[in-house]
């Protein structure tokens, strides 16, 4: 489809966004930075004007540069923005989507589709994936330039606030848990249950039919998980044995699986003694330089699967959207201001955010 609609939009030439300079540096929030026009966009490009946007871990990361993958700088960050197309580039062929749609813009803002990894659904995998806030201008600006092929059409009806975390953090431990070889009354685990990832993962799981063991720390997260249905709460700081309680609370045999979404090493290292024969680790969070210290000989005699699980595919968020939209996940989340982005991520760094934090893009 080309840009013609019967539904037209004023883009202002200037908005406002938040930037980080250069690799490490701090975010300013600019008021001038350019918007995209129309005519500037290229075939199969469309702009979002924002509603919002959620907050997550890994636009900490990019910021701070502390991954073995480094952002392009200067960098507008984010990668979890729901908002309404204003346009559309010219000489767009076959568009799935149009002016005036509200849709989700996630990590991953396109791929070519064409090669062997998006054929197998891996599009997240793609040579010449595009992604949000890392390598291409994220949604930490009240317009964003995406692509008409990847973003993700929200649910009629679905509060725009609550789509947000969707789109990243719903969307990766959807694809975890339903990669995890884990079928209705097995037991999962799940280390950080109570930070943003973690309180969906609990959510998800119980919604597949499965048992939770929720691992984290502090009364608040307690509450949330306990609140959300997990089966057993433990707290890693006050555990003596997190490997003794696992066991016991299975019967002895430990956990059919591990979703691990802490971004540190820790969380993955007890995984292999916990996890029963046949069981699978699926390894979410991306500490920055840790290493998965397992033991081979049991691995290997204990029949274990270790499983990466980066993001999700184009399907894999239609059904993580789909399952929220009908009520089976709800995002506990926190609504703040594009200003208050700076002091968000140091929350972030000292891990006392509980759930999400979303910004209103509507709002200075």
């Amino acid at each position: 489809m080309s840009s013609s609609t019967s539904k037209s939009y004023t883009v202002p030439a200037t908005q406002t966004a938040a930037i980080v300079a250069e690799r490490g540096g701090s975010i300013v929030v600019k008021t001038d930075h350019p918007v995209k026009s129309q005519a500037q966009l290229a075939p199969g490009e469309c702009l979002v004007k924002l509603h919002c946007t959620s907050v997550c871990h890994t636009d900490l990361h990019a910021a701070f540069g502390d991954w073995p993958l480094e952002a392009e700088t200067p960098l507008i960050g984010g990668h979890e923005g729901v908002g309404e197309i204003v346009a559309i580039g010219e000489h767009t062929t076959e568009s799935p989507v149009k002016i005036g749609d509200r849709v989700g813009i996630k990590w991953l803002a396109d791929s070519c589709l064409n090669c062997e990894q998006c054929r197998k659904g891996r599009e997240q995998n793609c040579d010449q994936a595009k992604l949000s806030g890392f390598t291409v201008d994220g949604t930490f600006s009240q317009y964003v330039v995406s692509y008409v092929r990847h973003v993700t059409p929200i649910p009629d009806g679905f509060d725009s606030n609550a789509a947000a975390s969707i789109l990243c953090a719903g969307l990766t431990v959807y694809r975890a848990l339903k990669y995890s070889q884990t079928s209705p009354g097995d037991w999962v685990v799940l280390p950080g249950a109570g930070g943003g990832l973690g309180h969906l993962a609990v959510q998800y799981a119980k919604y597949m039919g499965l048992r939770v063991i929720a691992i984290d720390t502090g009364a608040e997260k307690k509450e949330l998980c306990q609140g959300l249905g997990a089966d057993l709460w433990i707290d890693f700081k006050e555990s003596k044995d997190i490997v003794a309680d696992i066991k016991r609370a299975t019967g002895g045999d430990g956990a059919h699986s591990a979703v691990v979404t802490a971004a540190s090493g820790a969380g993955y290292q007890q995984a292999i003694e916990y996890l029963r024969k046949g069981g699978t680790l699926m390894a979410v969070g991306l500490p920055g330089k840790a290493t998965l210290d397992a033991s081979i000989f049991f691995t290997v005699f204990k029949s274990i699967s270790i499983l990466g699980s980066y993001v999700g595919n184009r399907q894999d968020a239609r059904e993580a959207l789909d399952i929220a939209a009908r009520g089976g996940v709800k995002c506990h989340y926190a609504v703040r201001k594009l200003g208050d982005l700076q002091d968000i991520y140091e929350e972030l760094k000292k891990g006392t955010i509980s759930g999400r934090v979303v910004v209103d893009m509507t709002k200075e």
